[in-house]
């Protein structure tokens, strides 16, 4: 066979397929894999009974009964303002859209410690925000309003980063089609940019939801971190650290990553049917 007819093959920009691979997952096993399953193995050491006596304790379904419903209420804001703010960014331009686009990352350059701080500062009964609230009865430190505030401010970035590159690559010309067939917008909305969206949509309200399941930092500023009425399952988990409780710690941890793990694989789920759905169309 002549130079000219052997097969060209295509120029790949990383190296070897096989050292790409081999990298990619050493890192998956080191970052991720190899902690999950120390606390999958630590918790299996605690033995059923152990472990169902740790988990179903007054102080523990306290602790994830607020972990939840805040999360829950999070996770459904985030979810209809980060659509907002997504069809803000990119539907409309005004000055300073730039500047509002680059706020919605700062959630994830801002440590949680730091915005845990900043947000009790504000809303504090003489914060800048904090007083005319109270002055209208409404307390957001240490009440289950604190722990649902932090949590969205930390969480609303997956949603808005899930839904904005959506929006971009839909084509305006669908829109049009159905404007031009005389469908009103909302109709429009619901039957050309929904279905298009809501994978997306999905999958950033769940990677929301989990994020807020663990996050610790911001919460425990603003919470007051009162056993049974504003404590999170987070932090029960570090205390149960500090007081050498490691069996306790790992049992509550082990119960929050399988929620995370069951919400994950549920959302995949709609979203792989829903795309199915959205290509049989």
């Amino acid at each position: 066979m002549s130079a000219a007819a052997a097969p060209i093959r295509a120029k790949r920009v990383l190296p070897g397929f096989s050292l790409s691979l081999g990298t990619t997952l050493l890192y998956v096993a080191l970052v991720i894999m190899i902690p999950v399953i120390a606390l999958v193995l630590k918790g299996a050491e605690i033995g059923p009974v152990r472990f169902w006596a740790i988990v179903t304790a007054p102080r523990t379904l306290a602790a994830l009964r607020v972990t939840l419903t805040a999360a829950a209420a999070a996770t459904v804001f985030n979810a209809f303002y980060g659509l907002l703010m997504a069809w803000v960014l990119t539907r409309y331009d005004f000055p300073g859209k730039r500047i509002l686009d680059a706020l919605m990352d700062i959630p994830f350059a801002l440590p949680t410690a730091v915005a845990g701080i900043s947000l009790t500062a504000l809303y504090s009964a003489n914060g800048w925000f904090g007083a005319p609230l109270t002055g209208a009865g409404i307390e957001l430190v240490y009440t289950l309003g604190g722990v649902i505030l932090a949590m969205t401010f930390t969480s609303i970035p997956f949603v808005v980063r899930a839904i904005q590159p959506v929006l971009e690559d839909l084509d305006p010309a669908l829109e049009q089609a159905a404007m031009t067939l005389g469908a009103r917008p909302f109709a429009i909305f619901r039957r050309v940019v929904l279905p298009a969206i809501l994978p997306a949509w999905l999958a950033g309200s769940t990677v929301a939801f989990a994020r807020s399941l663990g996050e610790f930092g911001a919460v425990v500023f603003i919470a007051g971190n009162l056993p049974f009425k504003t404590e999170i399952a987070a932090l029960l988990a570090f205390i149960r650290l500090e007081e050498y409780d490691y069996q306790g710690a790992a049992a509550i941890a082990l119960v929050l990553l399988l929620i995370a793990l069951i919400l994950l694989a549920l959302s995949n789920l709609i979203q792989f049917r829903a795309a199915r759905h959205l290509e049989a169309r």
